[in-house]
């Protein structure tokens, strides 16, 4: 009787499907996910997540900026690439700030001195001397007087600009609309990144 328990035992494990059966039954699709979804976890997913985090940075914090012509000689040279901060409330710009904004007028993105907020007169005389709301203005950034005389007065939300460079800029001088709107404002440029000889903090 024991012996044909026994031989029923043995025809029992002899049944049952070794290891090796059990994989080729799984299906072929299964073998090809788990290296896709590794290669999603460990690659693409980081990847995405930098670019989201890269994109927020430029958008809200700070961006670079390429100055298209000489008008901020000697402070900032043409070609110059710029770190600036994003200006979400143009209100809190001072005069004297070098700002980037866009010209709709010239379609471009510019880099200026800012010279006059809102409800400033701003006047410039024949030997390009400076008075703001009647007071004599002292500009040590200006290497490159012009004759060219002007007379502004700064509307409520837009700002006056003018490139340090004032015998070679264009600038509020010679454009039809000469102020900017606070809306068109972008950033405030704080460092000169290249040419590596003038790098260093813009004053």
């Amino acid at each position: 009787m024991e012996q044909e328990k026994q031989q029923l035992r043995q025809q029992e494990e002899q049944q049952v499907p070794p290891p090796a059966e059990e994989e080729k039954d799984r299906p072929e699709g299964e073998e090809t996910k788990k290296p896709l979804e590794k290669f999603l976890r460990e690659w693409v997913i980081p990847f995405g997540v930098e670019v989201l985090a890269l994109l927020f940075i430029i958008k809200f914090l700070f961006f670079f900026v390429v100055v298209p012509s000489g008008s901020m000689i000697p402070t900032i040279d043409k070609a110059s690439i710029l770190f600036a901060t994003r200006v979400h409330d143009p209100e809190k710009l001072q005069r004297g700030d070098i700002v980037v904004f866009d010209s709709d007028e010239l379609g471009l993105t510019l880099v200026k001195r800012l010279v006059g907020l809102p409800g400033d007169h701003v006047v410039l005389d024949e030997k390009g001397k400076m008075t703001l709301n009647g007071e004599p203005v002292e500009e040590p950034y200006v290497f490159y007087p012009s004759a060219m005389a002007a007379d502004f007065t700064v509307p409520e939300g837009h700002y006056l600009f003018l490139g340090d460079n004032r015998s070679g800029s264009n600038d509020a001088r010679m454009w039809n609309e000469p102020y900017i709107a606070g809306e068109k404002i972008s950033g405030k440029a704080r460092f000169t990144l290249w040419p590596v000889a003038n790098f260093g903090v813009l004053r």
